[in-house]
């Protein structure tokens, strides 16, 4: 689909709030994390195919129940393979271990190795799929240049062996803001990393649309080593035979990816990408089809032009556009919940806005316009990431300090 302006929805929130230090624009220095945002309609029942499970309204029937109280924590993850823990993620460079009776231990610290604050530290982790037989996970963090770190290092008996550490890339970032900073191990089995514009305001060095540089994509690799590189490149990436293109790149024209998923049922992918000015965007494409996609930064933000010396025809307009004059401010890019346990937000993508802080699920369907976008009736200040167990369990991350476990209402 075409970028194109019809059908789009630029739902208003009702009731708005606005938190100091957030926005777009030139850019605050607060943590990006997602936004998002619009008003309900009529909600679907209907059942995904394969599924034996309906489609939930989105309203209500959940609690939040705090796992913990952590030190600037951005995102938490658990293998998919390797017991019942979980793993919480704090921007100054630690990434805590956590039981299921709330105990808490120090499984990596890297707090000497990084630049922390505003939009940088250490941002995200992720787990290889075997990880219970290889010990392998990564890390994605600004080093004290501020420039983007991917680092494998692999654990043993539970424990980090950090002569492990290996770097897979380097990227050079022009600005403090607009890291991007998600790892996510795709259902391909590759590693996607997502990378913001570079940072400034409305992409001064137009890199959102350039195929030769790294930034504002989502890059595509295999972690395991290809000769003197430190990792392979898929072979059938889109832009592997295009001259003067990066062979890493999965998508592109990208602002700041801070958070995107897989849906663990169906393969699809869904993007929450932080905006400028005036718009924040949720994009949605079905399994594969991302590859080779158009986004449509900084020809586009959210449905709307923005550099006009900017093209890109064939960009993929987003499934929802929430606005900066409803409050919000950096959307936060969720998943679609599959717990089956949480059955009013099955089968439904949950997001929220890092401002506004209330959560909102809509039914996705890639590529098409939200219909149903429902608030929840449940609120997180300063929510910087959503997460997801190996059993579906969904997770909640605050900024200020708790993390929280969604479950059904007793």
């Amino acid at each position: 689909m075409s970028r194109s302006r019809a059908g789009l929805l630029a739902i208003p929130i009702a009731a708005a709030l606005a938190v100091s230090g957030c926005g777009g624009g030139d850019d605050s220095d607060s943590t990006s994390a997602s936004t998002a945002a619009a008003a309900s309609t009529s909600a679907t029942t209907t059942s995904k195919p394969g599924s034996g499970q309906k489609v939930g309204d989105g309203r209500g029937g959940v609690e939040l129940t705090e796992v913990g109280e952590f030190d600037l924590p951005l995102y938490v993850a658990q293998p998919s393979d390797d017991g019942d823990d979980i793993y919480v993620v704090e921007q100054g460079g630690t990434i805590e271990r956590v039981s299921p009776d709330g105990r808490s231990t120090t499984f990596l610290d890297i707090s000497d190795q990084i630049v922390s604050g505003g939009e940088q530290g250490l941002l995200s982790m992720a787990f290889a799929p075997d990880y219970a037989e290889s010990g392998l996970f990564y890390v994605d963090y600004t080093d004290p240049a501020g420039d983007t770190r991917v680092v494998e290092y692999r654990a043993r008996n539970g424990k980090v062996d950090e002569s492990s550490k290996r770097v897979l890339l380097a990227v050079d970032q022009p600005y403090p803001n607009h890291n991007g900073g998600l790892l996510q191990f795709g259902p391909d089995g590759y590693l996607y990393i997502g990378l913001g514009d570079g940072g400034s305001g409305g992409d001064p060095q137009r890199r959102g649309l350039d195929l030769s540089v790294l930034l504002g994509k989502i890059l595509r690799i295999d972690p395991k080593p290809d000769g003197d590189s430190p990792y392979t490149v898929p072979a059938d990436n889109p832009f592997v035979d295009t001259d003067g293109a990066r062979p890493e790149i999965y998508s592109y024209g990208l602002r700041n990816p801070w958070r995107f998923s897989f849906d663990r049922d169906t393969g699809d992918l869904t993007i929450g990408d932080v905006g400028q000015d005036t718009e924040e965007e949720i994009d949605i494409v079905g399994r594969g089809d991302g590859s080779g996609a158009s986004f449509g930064w900084s020809a586009y933000e959210g449905d709307g032009r923005f550099n006009d010396d900017q093209e890109s025809p064939d960009a993929i307009p987003p499934v929802l556009v929430a606005q900066h004059s409803d409050g919000n401010c950096s959307i936060t890019g969720g998943l679609v919940v599959r717990d089956p346990k949480l059955t009013t937000l099955y089968g439904r993508y949950l997001y929220a806005d890092l401002c506004v802080g209330d959560l909102r699920s809509f039914t996705p369907v890639p590529e098409q316009p939200a219909k149903d976008d429902t608030a929840l009736g449940e609120h997180i200040d300063r929510i910087a990431s959503f997460g997801e167990g190996a059993d579906g369990t969904v997770y909640a991350v605050s900024i200020s300090g708790p993390v929280y476990r969604l479950s059904p209402t007793r």
